[in-house]
């Protein structure tokens, strides 16, 4: 046998030391370094591409709904239907969870790009099919940012995806990987998570849309292995082929196709109401469900109570799948719930 050569010696003892660092910086990983360096890059890319907007062009908005039709210059790209909202009136800027424009529903928050029709969608309107499923969607999401902060910081939450938005299934869903197998929460602790819940809701935080390139969106995910698996996915099911939506809430950052409701005070009584396992191709999953009313919706501790009953049953919502990287054709999983 021949002896190792000492540069063959020295390229495995340093590809050892790498792993070994990556290893550890791994372990050293904490929820709010990694929160602060998405929130860190979302705020650069916002600023790199406003400073892509070097002309400022007027576009034509007319709007339609109470107090009466208007005409409004706006500015093409920068203007959003929340500053169209404040224009119009403090009350339609309170109540408004979505805009519709141009016929298509709209995040509040998203830059307007031409001339457009532009009316408002609110819970109480006769149809609330769209903001249901956006007030469901955003709810997932504030339990995400919510997941990734109340946790001590050494239990690395690592959240993996949620279902589409069904109001008829009872519970809005986050499923996560905490990396403590057969943990079941006590009461206490889904009374923490509520109550982390509410004070996201009083805070009033917009949620802010962006729409970035995937190898971005790659870089802001490296330290999620669910997430960066399914950004290049996500990427190629876009209008562009090649870019994925995001939305910062807080210094929270998440993937969603939106669109979101305009800020987390549009939730009113919220609880988490159970946690179960789930099983995915690469273990166990931890599926958080709650139930939530819009801001303003009342209903007595009795009739809430069902509510919570009922979220308290496994969703049987779609199981994540966890895509290999480059496997555009990944199917998703049936439901099965962990014994």
């Amino acid at each position: 046998m021949k002896p190792l050569h000492y540069k063959s010696l020295l390229h495995i003892t340093r590809n050892v030391e790498t792993c070994t660092k990556r290893f550890y910086q791994r372990q050293r990983l904490t929820n709010a370094a990694v929160q602060k360096k998405r929130s860190e890059l979302f705020s650069k890319e916002v600023k790199r591409q406003a400073a892509l907007i070097t002309d400022v062009e007027k576009i034509e908005v007319k709007y339609h709904g109470q107090p009466e039709d208007c005409t409004l210059i706006m500015n093409k790209s920068m203007s959003t239907p929340f500053n169209c909202a404040q224009h119009i009136g403090q009350a339609i800027l309170d109540r408004s969870v979505l805009a519709e424009v141009n016929g298509k529903v709209w995040d509040m928050h998203r830059p307007l790009e031409e001339d457009c029709t532009l009316s408002f969608l609110h819970f109480r309107q006769p149809d609330p099919y769209y903001v249901n499923r956006a007030f469901w969607r955003a709810a997932s999401v504030m339990l995400g940012a919510v997941l990734e902060t109340v946790f001590k910081d050494d239990i690395y939450v690592e959240l993996c995806s949620f279902p589409s938005p069904n109001v008829r299934t009872g519970s809005f869903v986050y499923d996560v990987d905490l990396k403590r197998p057969n943990w079941e929460p006590r009461k206490e602790e889904l009374r923490t998570l509520s109550g982390a819940m509410t004070k996201l809701s009083l805070s009033a935080l917009p949620f802010k849309r962006l729409e970035v390139d995937a190898k971005l969106a790659f870089e802001m995910f490296s330290d999620n292995q669910y997430k960066r698996a399914q950004v290049p996915h996500i990427a190629a099911q876009g209008e562009k082929g090649n870019s994925v939506v995001l939305y910062r809430v807080g210094d929270f950052v998440d993937m969603s196709r939106g669109p979101l409701i305009s800020n987390t005070s549009h939730m009113g009584k919220v609880s988490i109401a159970s946690v179960h396992p789930i099983k995915v191709d690469s273990g166990e999953l931890l599926r958080f469900q709650g139930v939530a009313l819009p801001k303003g919706f009342m209903m007595n501790h009795f009739s809430f109570g069902i509510l919570q009953k009922r979220a308290e049953q496994l969703n049987t919502g779609r199981v994540p799948s966890i895509p290999i990287i480059g496997d555009i054709g990944a199917k998703p999983q049936q439901l099965s719930a962990a014994k």
